[in-house]
């Protein structure tokens, strides 16, 4: 099995704030992410797939076909937007890293298995280059 990888970059803007809660509350757990004016982040993201390399290209997946993609369906989506109000599919969530990353996996992995054998193995995003989150799709 081979492994291949695709970084891409975005910039936006979110906040963490729980609505059924006080906003002593929210300041308490989310700190300045909870910041009435919003925060911005440079994010990178990092999709992995899996497959056998074709026989004839040797590619497990065209990177070209993948980058597309992604930037299609995700990136044109979220770069340089407020992930609470401007993004449909974060509607009615918490627009935390981890549910950023749950909801691309929903995005990509039947687009990925349009275009490829090869499937999803992961979504790595940085929200900054210390605070990553990895989903595997379970």
């Amino acid at each position: 099995m081979i492994y291949i990888s695709r970084q891409e970059h975005f910039n936006a803007a979110h906040k963490l704030y729980n609505p059924k809660w006080s906003e002593e509350r929210n300041k308490e757990v989310f700190g300045p992410c909870a910041n009435t004016n919003w925060h911005g982040h440079n994010f990178d993201l990092i999709v992995t797939v899996k497959g056998k390399p074709d026989p004839e290209t040797g590619f497990v997946i065209d990177l070209k076909q993948l980058s597309t993609l992604i930037r299609t369906h995700i990136i044109d989506q979220v770069d340089h937007k407020n992930l609470n109000l401007d993004v449909p599919f974060m509607a009615g969530q918490m627009a935390s890293t981890e549910n950023l990353a749950m909801a691309f996996w929903k995005i990509l992995e039947p687009e990925i298995e349009r275009i490829s054998p090869a499937r999803l193995h992961s979504i790595k995003l940085y929200e900054t280059p210390r605070n990553f989150v990895e989903y595997l799709g379970e």
